[in-house]
Parts: structure tokens; sequence; C-alpha cells
């Protein structure tokens, strides 16, 4: 039973993913009219009914986490899991997880760069990388000031949700949107890079279990949620007649140690 609880979070994740969460246009930037709609009522409400049952299994997540605040069964596995843990490896340390987080995204541009195109171009999904990255790292912040959770090292009360954790299934969502369609088995890889990372944020003694499984839900969560306001944020600002340019750049909040991107309007 060692370590189970680990597996059926995994088996989740791998049910999620190959149930094909989100089946999306071959581009959201052409969505069809109303009267695609009408024409092909069939074929448009298989594009849409995956987005529904993928909001399932990061739902669940989140909701087991905030459910692992007040819940003494599933606060007695947070104890248990690290007690496990640092009875395995008492003097475990180290930075990694500081930039594996951020290692699914890198490596949709990075992919890009060497020919494997996704889903959309450079400005698009800098676009939609930035909304997510900005709603997850939004909700984090609020969550963590709201649930006023202690990290299992004592350090302060922001344990719940892992940043973290939430940074790195972000990212590996993004990466396989992008690439799930043109290049399935290596949109899947993201994954492996953000479970290592809440695994080594759990080995740090820096968060519970519960945050690493509430974290990954609010990350995948937050790169849906990127996709589905995509389209309008797009036309919106194609609209707008009051900027004629437009510019992202990135940025980084060494208090909360968050880092997105920022969208700058350039008037005329």
């Amino acid at each position: 039973m060692k370590y189970f609880h680990l597996l059926l979070v995994t088996a989740g994740v791998c049910c999620y993913t190959l149930a094909g969460a989100q089946r999306l246009p071959e581009r959201l930037d052409t969505l069809p009219t109303t009267a695609g709609y009408l024409q092909q009522p069939a074929e448009r409400a298989a594009d849409f009914r995956p987005t529904l049952c993928g909001l399932l299994v990061p739902g669940a997540m989140l909701t087991y986490g905030l459910l692992a605040l007040d819940n003494h069964t599933l606060r007695d596995l947070n104890y248990s899991t690290r007690k496990e843990l640092m009875e395995e490896h008492p003097h475990f340390s180290t930075t990694v997880d500081n930039y594996l987080q951020w290692s699914p995204a890198i490596a949709v541009y990075a992919l890009n760069a060497l020919g494997a195109k996704g889903e959309h171009n450079f400005a698009d999904r800098t676009l939609i990388y930035g909304t997510s990255t900005l709603i997850m790292a939004s909700s984090v912040k609020i969550m963590k000031k709201l649930m006023h959770s202690q990290r299992p090292d004592g350090s302060n009360h922001e344990s719940f949700p892992s940043g973290h954790t939430a940074t790195a299934f972000a990212a590996a969502e993004f990466m396989r949107i992008e690439y799930q369609h043109k290049q399935p088995l290596l949109s899947m890889t993201g994954y492996i890079a953000a479970a290592a990372t809440g695994a080594l944020r759990m080995y740090n003694n820096r968060h519970w279990l519960s945050d690493i499984i509430g974290g990954a839900g609010v990350g995948i969560m937050s790169t849906q949620a990127a996709y589905a306001l995509y389209p309008v944020i797009k036309r919106h600002l194609s609209s707008s007649r009051e900027y004629n340019n437009t510019m992202l750049m990135p940025y980084y909040d060494p208090e909360w140690k968050t880092a997105g991107f920022k969208l700058l309007l350039i008037s005329k």
C-alpha cells in the first residue's frame, strides 16, 4: 500500500489525458461561425463535450486539496506521506524544482524554434500562455492568503496550494494542447516534468501531498481557462481602435516568487 495514493493521482492524470480531455479545433482563431454550428450540430457537440469532461479531473484535484485542509483522514494521509519521505531522505535538498516548473513551457518554444510547429504561432501562443500564467498566479496568491495553511517545515502559512506545482501543470497542459494533434506522444512529456516538480516540493519538505494535488488542479484549469478566453481576448484586441500596438513583457514578483507576462497596450 506504500505510495498507493500517489499511484491513484498518476492514474487519474493518465485517464484524463488518454480520454482526450480537450479536443480543440485545428486553430482557435478560426472558430466556425454560428451558421457552421447550425449546419453541423453533431460535430460541434463532439468538440466541446470532452472539454467539460476534462474539467472533472483537475476539479477533483482542487476539491481534494481543499477538503484536506479540514478532513482528518486526508490530513493524516498528508502526515504519513511526509513521515515516509523524511525517514527515507532526511537530508534531501535541491533547487531543481525552481527551474523544472518552467520546462514544459520552454519546451514548447524550443520545439517551435526547431521546426516542430504547434497549434498557434508565436504571438498567439504567448498570449495564451501569458493569460494562463496570470490566472494561475492570481488564483494561487489569493488562495494562499485565504487558506493560511502552514508549510510542513513551519516556515510560513502559505502552503496551499503549491505555486511551483500549479506553474508546472499549467505549462504541461499548455504543451499538451499545443501538440496533442501533431505530436500526441510528445505532448504528454510535460506532465513528467510537472509530476517531478510536485514530488520535489514534497521531498524538500515545502508542501503537503494535498498542496501538490490541489496545485496541479489549479494549473490545469488555468490553462484550460486561457484557451477558452483566447478567442474573446484576441477578438477584443483586434477590434480595439484605441491602441495600434501591443507588447507582451515578462515579469517576476520577488515577494511571491512568481513570474509571467504582462500585456502592454501602446496608444497611438
